[in-house]
């Protein structure tokens, strides 16, 4: 095996641990994008909807429309903010189970194209 197929082993095995889901929460991956997305905590959300009866208290509405106006001009402020802002929310991308398989067949294939390949 070449220096350059135990690097792409390493790699692999460093992004495949790094992206596998944890029981509950997110992935480590995930995290990190997060983390670098908002180090400090500070980037506006987009609140959740009123709850019923809530919309009826004058000092709710102005809350939450305010936190909606932050967020909006956050949005507005151009594309890497809108990055940033879908990064602090985002999700897994698939169920966990289904991840766990992508990631073990990406794995898999990678492992067998860098040990196949003639030096």
């Amino acid at each position: 095996m070449t220096r350059l197929g135990r690097w792409i082993l390493f790699v692999t095995a460093l992004l495949i641990v790094s992206a596998w889901p944890p029981q509950q929460g997110r992935s480590l991956l995930l995290k990190t994008a997060q983390l670098v997305a908002d180090p400090t905590g500070t980037l506006p959300f987009l609140p959740e909807q009123l709850g019923f009866g809530l919309s009826d208290d004058p000092q709710a509405v102005d809350m939450r429309d305010e936190l909606v106006r932050r967020y909006d001009v956050a949005l507005a402020s151009g594309p890497v903010m809108r990055t940033r802002l879908a990064l602090k929310v985002a999700g897994d991308p698939f169920d966990r189970a289904t991840e766990r398989q992508v990631l073990l067949v990406a794995g898999v294939v990678i492992a067998f194209l860098t040990l196949s390949r003639k030096a």
